[in-house]
């Protein structure tokens, strides 16, 4: 299978009592397979990282983020992944925007990819579900950049991961 190249800009997005916004999505071509992921998604033709993550923020949670709201890049991975009988291989970089309650409180989520669901997760729930999320270890990694300034953190590289064959 010839894997399609992509880039991507993701975004923590954190609410005032630290749980993070997922969104679901499924494979039409796997019956139940499910997963939940971070906002975010493609860097377009004309786009930096950041422009693309407030670009996604908008296009995904009517969320209108300035620039400066989003941190540093604080994770970096390379994922090869199939969906609907495409495969990928994704570059992301992720950073983390902390939002208000009231701004939490008018996000309309109104997008294709997250048509199955999505909802605000504590580090607890994360690290107890049987539920798939990615990146995995979303847990553990979210800890980390939750109890230390996003703003004075190196960016972690997660690795390379292949999500269809790599354990949880």
């Amino acid at each position: 299978m010839v894997l399609k190249r992509r880039w991507t800009s993701r975004v923590l997005l954190i609410d005032e009592c630290d749980r993070l916004l997922l969104l679901c999505g499924r494979d039409p071509r796997k019956p139940g397979a499910r997963w939940w992921f971070t906002v975010g998604g493609g860097v377009e033709d004309g786009e930096d990282y950041v422009q693309a993550a407030v670009r996604e923020a908008w296009e995904e949670t009517a969320l209108s983020l300035p620039v400066q709201r989003l941190s540093p890049v604080v994770w970096t991975r390379q994922a090869v992944f199939t969906v609907d009988g495409q495969g990928f291989d994704q570059y992301e970089e992720y950073r983390l925007a902390r939002i208000t309650s009231d701004e939490a409180s008018a996000i309309k989520i109104d997008t294709e990819e997250a048509r199955h669901g999505h909802r605000w997760w504590t580090i607890e729930e994360l690290a107890t579900t049987s539920e798939t999320v990615r990146p995995k270890k979303m847990a553990s990694l979210l800890a980390d950049v939750l109890t230390t300034s996003a703003h004075s953190l190196a960016p972690r590289d997660l690795g390379r991961v292949n999500e269809d064959t790599d354990p949880e």
